[in-house]
Parts: structure tokens; C-alpha cells; sequence
């Protein structure tokens, strides 16, 4: 399965270039709130505007579509799809522009049960905040995601992940 894993992820930024202009490709590594490893590959499209810019700053952000595949305990393991509207702030900077992100999607997960958490449906919400630092194409950051129901469906446990991550614009 890692190697379908890896199959997928490279095949997205094989095919992100042309179809992401404006964008960019991130990767994250990490953990879930289960202690299973998360890996997180995603192309981005800028968004066309830009909001209160100032000398300290802007607002702008992103259109995010991901995969995430969580490698469990015993040989389980789970998949997702996301969609999600990324606000992002950029503190103004000559080299270095640190940033900080919000965003809630939607997701897709192969499962209604992972590690003892019951989602209530494969449906959730892609809740996240991060922060980072930007340098001239690339980026590195840290990420808090969030996927639950939000109520819709019981049981609505939910999963957290934590991770790292690195993004390179086009």
C-alpha cells in the first residue's frame, strides 16, 4: 500500500505544473491525534486577490486539493480527499515572510471507523490553522488539521493531525 502511496503522490506533481499555473505543490508529514503517521500531498491555486495590504502585511490564499493517507496500527490504514479555501496572512519581509493560515473544506475518507474513532460518515470537514515562513518560492510550516461531521452524523469523533510541511510555488 505505501507504494500505491507513493505511486499517487508523485503522480499529482507530476500532472500539478500545467494545470496549477498561479499555484503551487505541498508535502506534510506527521501524526495523528491516534499516533499513526500522516502523509498529505496537495496542489494549490492562488487565489487572484489580494486584501488589505499594508506595510505590514496582506491577506491572500489558496485553493487546496489533497490526498491524505493515515498508516495505521495493524496493518489498517486510511485514505482521504480535500477541498479547501486556504486564507492566508503574510507579515511583509525582505527574504523571510512569516504567515499565518485558516481554512475549513470538505473531505472524502474511506472509512466511518479509524483507531477506535467513529466519524458517523465518510463525509467530513478539513478544519486548519498553521504558520510558517515563506522564502522567495519556497515555504515550511507547521499545520493543525481537524476532520470531524461536525455534528451531522453520529458518532462524530473526529481526528486531529500535526505536521510539518513544505510547499514550492510554480
Amino acid at each position: 500500500m505505501k507504494n500505491a502511496v507513493a505511486v499517487f503522490a508523485l503522480g499529482l506533481l507530476t500532472c500539478a505544473g500545467p494545470v496549477m499555473a498561479d499555484g503551487g505543490v505541498s508535502v506534510d508529514v506527521g501524526r495523528s491525534s491516534e499516533s499513526t503517521t500522516l502523509v498529505r500531498v496537495s496542489v494549490q491555486k492562488d487565489f487572484q486577490s489580494v486584501w488589505w495590504q499594508s506595510d505590514v502585511g496582506r491577506l491572500t490564499g489558496y485553493w487546496d486539493l489533497a490526498y491524505q493517507y493515515w498508516d495505521g496500527d495493524d496493518s489498517s490504514s486510511m485514505h482521504g480527499l480535500s477541498l479547501s479555501p486556504v486564507f492566508v496572512y503574510e507579515f511583509s519581509g525582505e527574504t523571510v515572510r512569516p504567515y499565518v493560515e485558516l481554512g475549513i473544506g470538505i473531505a472524502g475518507l474511506s472509512k466511518k471507523e479509524y483507531e477506535g474513532r467513529e466519524f458517523g460518515s465518510r463525509f467530513a470537514f478539513e478544519d486548519r490553522i498553521g504558520l510558517g515562513l515563506r522564502f522567495g518560492r519556497h515555504e515550511v510550516g507547521l499545520r493543525a488539521m481537524h476532520y470531524s461531521n461536525a455534528g451531522i452524523k453520529s458518532p462524530n469523533d473526529g481526528i486531529e493531525s500535526y505536521a510539518l510541511h513544505y510547499r514550492t510555488s510554480f
